[in-house]
């Protein structure tokens, strides 16, 4: 039986890749002549590998006019699944030439905002410097990112993780600890139950806590919910602190935040033998057959650095005096 004849004009897999490829940055680019220059090809190039795409696919992927382009409800879809092919391909190629191929391009990681700002600039230098090839987009939210829809290869998440598409590993644990200003608490009872800090003005970190906080003994294993009434409730970690540090009221927050100005007297740790219980650290990224080397050294750094640094900066005891 004579071997079956290709369509003509059916561009072969690796024509595939080259033209979703172009795709690809036509869309982030955001024009054909910003996506030539990119790739540094000429428009006309480019614009044929477009054609070329629309027409193996039978469908229409950008709408163009003199002034704008924009994508169509299936160039919206290709562009996510040919974002998620190009990954998969450019990670089995790695695969494929061993584990050890020197990591290279970029790397889009989403961390929370302390830990990104603070904590974790150490570890990504030193990750830096051990792959020269790489370049990182260090992305500061507080939220879950999208991975597909907004291109993330792996993110920081402090809290429970309840998305069951993504892998998540836990890295470590965040002490939490009650801390208020000297010139807060002067000429006031020093508190030596968590039930007396009810009577003190209060701070909230709306991520984590608003309205009450569950402080346990580290003993006893007593659990206390406190009701609180927050004069400053925020989503910021730094605003937290800050707000503390001008004697605004009691708050709870990371351990690892506070050890410098416990060190230094600027804060004092209350009733340091209650605690809220601590926070987990997980490193997250979504499911795939293959995993490209810039992100398996980066998790491999990240197993070992978070923990590191959470232990190397937790808060000494210090009790209010």
């Amino acid at each position: 039986m004579p071997p079956a004849k290709s369509k003509p004009n059916t561009p072969g897999n690796t024509d595939r890749i080259e033209l979703l490829q172009t795709f690809v940055h036509i869309v982030e680019a955001g024009s054909l002549s910003a996506a030539a220059a990119q790739m540094g090809a000429t428009q006309p190039t480019v614009s044929r590998r477009l054609q070329a795409l629309e027409r193996f696919l039978g469908l229409r992927l950008l709408r163009r006019s003199t002034h704008a382009m924009k994508l169509t409800e299936d160039g919206e879809r290709c562009f996510e699944r040919a974002k998620e092919i190009l990954a998969n391909w450019q990670a089995f190629d790695a695969d494929l030439r061993g584990v050890d191929n020197e990591p290279e391009g970029t790397l889009r990681v989403v961390v929370p905002h302390a830990f990104g700002q603070d904590l974790l600039v150490g570890p990504l230098a030193d990750y830096l410097r051990q792959h020269p090839r790489v370049s990182v987009e260090w992305l500061l939210h507080d939220r879950r990112p999208d991975f597909v829809a907004e291109g993330i290869d792996c993110a920081i998440h402090v809290g429970e993780v309840s998305d069951p598409s993504v892998v998540a590993q836990k890295l470590s644990e965040v002490p939490r600890i009650a801390v208020a200003s000297p010139s807060m608490i002067a000429g006031k009872a020093t508190p030596t139950h968590a039930a007396m800090l009810a009577d003190l003005p209060w701070l909230a970190l709306r991520t984590y806590y608003r309205t009450d906080i569950v402080l346990a003994h580290s003993r006893s294993g007593e659990a206390l919910r406190l009701p609180i009434s927050p004069r400053i409730s925020t989503d910021s970690l730094y605003a937290l602190r800050s707000a503390a540090l001008r004697g605004l009221g009691v708050c709870v927050g990371s351990s690892w935040l506070f050890a410098d100005d416990l060190a230094q007297g600027r804060l004092v740790q209350l009733v340091p033998d209650w605690q809220a219980s601590p926070l987990p650290v997980y490193l997250t990224y979504p499911h795939a057959r293959f995993y490209p080397a810039k992100l398996r050294r980066f998790l491999e750094t990240m197993r070992t650095a978070v923990p590191a640094a959470i232990s190397a900066g937790q808060a000494p005891q210090h009790a209010a005096r």
